[in-house]
Order: structure tokens, then sequence, then C-alpha cells
């Protein structure tokens, strides 16, 4: 029988060589496992998607689209995993907020399926989070596209601060696109401070030009990867900012120009 040291509140015992883990590190473990697992038998996206369409950097896209493994140490660990799917969570309470507070929001088809839109034999796909068809006078039009972002302070104040384009231009893409393929004119965009929720609401009108210039992009992408070809890089040496943070950095620049 091993005496127990209850002097030092340290939960070591006497005849054993270490102390056991932290409890915590054990549970954390399986956690982000099963996680990875989950996202590991789920199938690959095999489509551009809308949300993504705003990544400044085409040859990432290229990668996404043609499946190439991220660099090693480089993927999504169990934490973020956890991060995204708390962000739908966050989306859910707000549909019921807005419904509460008379906004019509409908978030599905009869069917049950997202509304949404697929071009170019479904290489290019996006699925809007719902569309308010009638409400309260807010000061916009509806219908009206809606799109919700659960953010954190510094994003949320961001987008506050300089609106959704000069804040957030992959967010500010997205819902262009969105509004181009679904045809409508106006999206409201919720922004939801994750740490006090606290909302910020903003009308993006439709952009014309700048939609027309993200399906042009889509159509270069969608040639590059027919073809085999990578895009040229976005920068001209690997310490550009975008690149330092890139899961694809070292297959970049380790490949040919």
């Amino acid at each position: 029988m091993h005496a127990i040291d209850l002097n030092t509140g340290s939960g070591f015992v006497y005849g054993r060589t270490s102390a056991p883990p932290p409890v915590g590190e054990h549970v954390d473990a399986l956690v982000n496992e099963a996680l990875l697992a989950e996202r590991d038998a789920m199938p690959a996206r095999d489509y551009l998607g809308a949300s993504r369409i705003g990544e400044p950097c085409t040859r990432r896209l290229c990668y996404e689209l043609m499946q190439v493994s991220v660099d090693s140490g480089a993927d999504f660990s169990g934490r973020m995993l956890r991060v995204f799917e708390a962000g739908h969570r966050f989306e859910e309470m707000t549909i019921r907020w807005l419904r509460l507070a008379g906004f019509d929001l409908r978030t599905q088809k009869r069917n049950g399926e997202q509304f949404g839109f697929s071009v170019a034999g479904g290489r290019f796909r996006g699925h809007i989070d719902g569309v308010i068809v009638a409400g309260p006078d807010v000061g916009m039009p509806w219908p009206a596209l809606w799109e919700h972002k659960a953010v954190n302070a510094k994003s949320w104040t961001d987008i506050v601060k300089h609106g959704l384009r000069a804040a957030k231009p992959l967010y500010f893409a997205q819902v262009q696109v969105y509004m181009a393929y679904m045809e409508i004119g106006v999206t409201l965009f919720t922004a939801l401070n994750k740490d006090n929720q606290a909302f910020h609401h903003e009308a993006v009108l439709f952009d014309a030009r700048q939609a027309q210039a993200l399906s042009d992009k889509t159509v270069d992408i969608l040639r590059a990867v027919d073809a085999g070809e990578l895009p040229p890089r976005i920068a001209a040496a690997s310490d550009f900012y975008l690149c330092r943070f890139c899961p694809y950095a070292r297959r970049c620049w380790d490949g040919a120009a």
C-alpha cells in the first residue's frame, strides 16, 4: 500500500516515479483526437467555396481545390475545430433572437436544405446563412440576404470602426458573390462579439464590379487547376505577411515559381 503525502497538496504518491499528468490534459487530448477523427472521416471538399474566393492568394486557392496536403504541422488543431463549431452555435442563437424581434428569417428550404448556388458544373458553390424576406422598418429593403459571423473582440471592433469592406475583405467578397448568384441587392451582415455578445449590423450593397472581378477570378482558378498549373506567387519573398501564416508556405516556396 502506497503512503500519500497530504502535506503539500502536490498529489504526489510515494512509491511512484512521477506524478500523473493533469486530468485536463487527458480530457483535452481525447476531445481533440475525436474531433480530428470526425473531420478526417468527412469527404474532402472538391469545389471552390464562395466563402474562400476573397482569399487574396490565388495559388493558395488552387492548392485547396487540388486537395493538396498542407505543410506538416499546419493543419487545423482540435481547438480550431471547436472554434468553428462554436461559431455555428452562436449563429443558431442569433437566428432565434432575430426571429423573436420580428424578422422573417428563412434559413432552409422546405426540404431542409440550405439556400445557395452551384455553377461551373458544381465546382463553384456557396450556401447562404439565410434570407430575411420581411421584417421591421430598419432603413433597408426586404428581402435581404443575411450573413452572420461570430468574431473575437478585436475583429468586431475593426468591423464596427472601418466597415466590412475595409476590415474583412474576405467576408465582403463572400457576400458579393452570394448577392450576385442569388440575385438580391443587399445583405444584412451581422457580427456577434463572442466575448460579450454585442451586435453589429451592417447593410452591405451589391457591387457589380466587385462581383464580376470575383467571378473572373474563379474562372482563372478553375482553368489553372484544369491545366495542372499554379498561378504566380503572391509575393517576391517568403517573409511576406500572408506567406508567413499560409499552411502551404513550405511547399510553395520550395517548389517551382
